[in-house]
C-alpha cells in the first residue's frame, strides 16, 4: 500500500486582489452597521440636561428599536421619539402617563388617576417643583417628562401635550459616553 501525499501550493495574490477582498469586507461591514442602526438599534446624542442624572449632559446612548415591535411603552420607560410638534431632533424622556390615564402634578409630585399616593420616582435627582394638570392622556398617546423636572421641556409645557404611539421609536438601554451606565 502506498501512501498518497497531498500538497497544496499557496497561490500568490496580486495587490489588486487584496484590495478587492478588503473592499468587499468593508462594504459588508458598513451594510451590516447601517442595517443594525436602521432597524435594530439607535445610536443617539443627548445634548441637553433634561434627563440628568439618568443621562448626563452631553451623552451618547444606545436604544433598542426592536423593543416596541411587540409591546407598548410602559410607565417608567425612557423612550426616543419625535415630539408632537415640528422639531429636527429626537427627544428622550420618561413615560409617565399611559393611554386613558389622568396625570396631575401637585407640588412637584405626580398622581395618576386621582390616587392619594404620588408616583414613586427614585430616578429624580432633585425635588421637583410646580403644579400642573390634570391631563387626560388620549388613547394611543403618552405623557412624558424629563428626569430633571425643574429644567425639562416636556409634556407639561407643550401646546400638544401627548406623544402619539407611532412617534415612539425606541427604548433607551444604556449610556456609553462619557461613562457607561444602564438606563433604568
Amino acid at each position: 500500500m502506498t501512501e498518497q501525499s497531498t500538497s497544496t501550493t499557496k497561490e500568490k495574490k496580486s495587490p489588486a486582489q487584496d484590495i478587492k477582498e478588503w473592499l468587499v469586507i468593508l462594504v459588508f461591514a458598513a451594510l451590516g452597521a447601517w442595517l443594525c442602526n436602521s432597524f435594530l438599534l439607535m445610536n443617539t446624542e443627548v445634548p441637553t440636561g433634561s434627563m440628568a442624572d439618568t443621562i448626563p449632559k452631553p451623552s451618547r446612548i444606545i436604544s433598542s428599536r426592536v423593543h416596541y415591535w411587540s409591546a407598548d411603552p410602559k410607565r417608567g420607560d425612557v423612550v426616543l421619539f419625535d415630539p408632537p410638534f415640528e422639531e429636527e431632533y429626537y427627544y428622550v424622556k420618561r413615560v409617565i402617563g399611559l393611554p386613558g390615564e389622568t396625570v396631575t402634578i401637585r407640588d412637584g409630585l405626580v398622581y395618576i388617576n386621582g390616587s392619594p399616593q404620588p408616583l414613586e420616582e427614585p430616578y429624580l435627582a432633585e425635588t421637583p417643583r410646580g403644579s400642573f394638570g390634570p391631563y387626560t392622556v388620549p388613547e394611543g398617546c403618552y405623557f412624558v417628562m424629563g428626569d430633571n423636572r425643574n429644567h425639562s421641556n416636556d409634556s407639561r409645557y407643550w401646546d400638544v401635550k401627548y406623544v402619539p404611539r407611532e412617534n415612539i421609536y425606541a427604548k433607551a438601554l444604556f449610556v456609553y459616553w462619557p461613562r457607561i451606565s444602564l438606563i433604568r
